[in-house]
């Protein structure tokens, strides 16, 4: 929950102050981490590893590639990062490939139509691997309100390292001091922190084990934003 002082920044109109708006995509854009949990799962338990849900719920936010490697270092694992993310996407495309239409978490669309509407630059910033993030784009209808999409594979580096979001700011051309980054993952509010961003955590559903602590404001709501 917000406590007092965080909430008092949204009645000032404080996030006004900013030029631009950066996304996550999975729990924010869409409720899609459930699915990656159990995707992902799968492929533990295919390699005969036991990850507990409190260590899974650590990756969460990071790339694929960046989670097997964590994974392998800290297992053994014999496979390539390679074919390890291969094995993953395997199953995560032709899952969304099979929705003829995706529903947003209720009130983001809203929102994002609402900031476009006032003129404000939007990009979204996302782990995921580009073509899954085309795919969500598309089925959610929401791809034309963007004005830069980027991954971690295009920045050359995972969240929490700060270079996702700083890559997004830079293909804005708007300065990082001057971006809001909602996120809902405890590595994906480091990095927007470590790239010098005001960052807003979305505690919605699968965000019930991250730490949002270290954001600058947090919302159960997108109605409860105010630009």
């Amino acid at each position: 929950m917000m406590n007092w002082k965080k909430n008092r920044d949204i009645q000032s109109g404080k996030l006004s102050s900013f030029e631009a708006v950066i996304f996550d995509m999975d729990g924010v854009l869409v409720n899609s981490e459930p699915f990656y949990v159990e995707v992902e799962q799968t492929n533990f338990r295919q390699l005969g590893l036991e990850i507990s849900e409190e260590e899974h719920q650590t990756y969460q936010g990071t790339a694929t590639d960046r989670m097997w490697e964590l994974i392998k270092e800290r297992y053994g694992v014999q496979q390539p990062v390679e074919e390890l993310v291969k094995m993953t996407n395997n199953l995560v495309t032709p899952y969304f490939n099979s929705f003829e239409k995706m529903e947003p978490i209720p009130g983001v669309g809203k929102l994002i139509k609402k900031l476009k509407e006032k003129g404000i630059p939007l990009a979204l910033a996302s782990s995921s691997y580009a073509d899954v993030i085309e795919i969500i784009l598309q089925k959610t209808g929401l791809k034309k309100y963007f004005d830069a999409v980027v991954s971690s594979q295009m920045a050359g580096a995972s969240k929490p390292e700060p270079d996702i979001f700083l890559l997004t700011a830079k293909k804005l051309g708007i300065s990082p001091e001057k971006c809001v980054v909602i996120e809902d993952s405890t590595n994906g509010i480091k990095a927007a922190k470590a790239a010098g961003m005001y960052c807003i955590a979305f505690a919605g559903p699968g965000s019930e084990l991250q730490d949002q602590t270290q954001a600058d404001l947090i919302i159960e709501d997108f109605g409860e934003l105010d630009f």
